[in-house]
């Protein structure tokens, strides 16, 4: 944990980031309203402000989206949970040669860049001319308004970052969300009309050049490594790790986590001994019992 400066420095910057980030929410919400962004004229600036928000989700959603399906990759099949959209997902996602994969890759960029036409045009100051300028600022700073930085920043943290973090430690959790699946669909459509087909000939010839091979050929499947007691490392400490014992690795003492971070043997034997004990209470109540967080 963080102590003394360097908790001061963190919480700095975290004060100086929200604060450019609510005053990038106040020029472009300002600009709107005053008719003074890119946005057609024909849409009322209410209705335009609804559109982004819902587009600013599903561009979170999307970018969510690929930081969990490569993590869920690496997890066996009986350990992806039991949420009913999650195995739907993960059916449809590494069914037949693990295509949907990549297929998803490239629907999901058409998606992200369909939604970010009309984003630009919310947040892209445009002032007519003899206007004032937004909040009476200087004409420098009205010109770095106009430059669309500060669209780029809100979609930057609102719309990217923070839905990657978000899915990174929690991947099934992500997963078991409806509107993950339906996007998945939305993406393959997509990736299926052939828009962008030429990036699998690019692809292909990448592959041929420098002669790469599946992970799989390697490594072999989650499955493979399990059973040869190869299993994935995932005891990591912070955000963005997936944590097998959510609960113990932020309660132990720090030594202990920089034991389990270093050593992979001990990780494995206290993963073990957690196993043990759930197998133990399942055969003795029936039902399976989950460490606590």
């Amino acid at each position: 944990p963080k102590e003394g400066f360097d908790l001061a420095f963190f919480w700095a910057r975290c004060a100086l980031s929200c604060f450019i980030l609510a005053m990038c929410f106040a020029v472009t919400l300002t600009a709107l309203f005053n008719d003074q962004t890119t946005m057609w004229a024909d849409v009322p600036p209410e209705a335009a402000i609804v559109v982004f928000f819902i587009l600013l989700c599903v561009v979170g959603m999307l970018e969510g989206m690929q930081i969990a399906f490569f993590a869920v990759a690496k997890i066996p099949e009986a350990e992806r949970g039991e949420s009913l959209f999650a195995k739907k997902t993960c059916k449809l996602l590494f069914t037949g040669e693990g295509t949907n994969l990549p297929g998803f890759m490239i629907g999901r960029q058409l998606c992200v860049v369909s939604c970010m036409f009309f984003v630009a045009r919310v947040t892209s100051v445009d002032l007519a001319e003899g206007e004032d300028n937004i909040f009476g600022v200087s004409d420098s700073m009205q010109e770095l308004f106009n430059t669309g930085l500060l669209g780029a920043h809100i979609v930057t943290i609102v719309g990217s970052i923070s839905w990657q973090l978000v899915a990174s430690a929690f991947p099934l959790a992500f997963l078991a969300n409806p509107l993950t699946y339906y996007l998945l669909r939305l993406c393959l459509f997509l990736e299926s009309t052939g828009i962008c087909t030429g990036a699998w000939v690019l692809a292909a010839i990448h592959k041929k050049i420098c002669g790469f091979q599946r992970d799989e050929v390697h490594i072999g499947t989650a499955e493979e490594r399990a059973k040869r007691n190869l299993a994935d490392d995932t005891v990591h400490v912070g955000v963005g790790h997936m944590i097998k014992l959510p609960g113990f690795v932020e309660n132990a003492p720090p030594a202990l986590v920089e034991l389990l971070k270093k050593n992979q043997n001990v990780s494995q034997y206290i993963n073990a001994v957690i196993d043990d004990v759930e197998s133990a209470a399942k055969s003795e109540h029936g039902t399976p019992v989950e460490a606590e967080p």
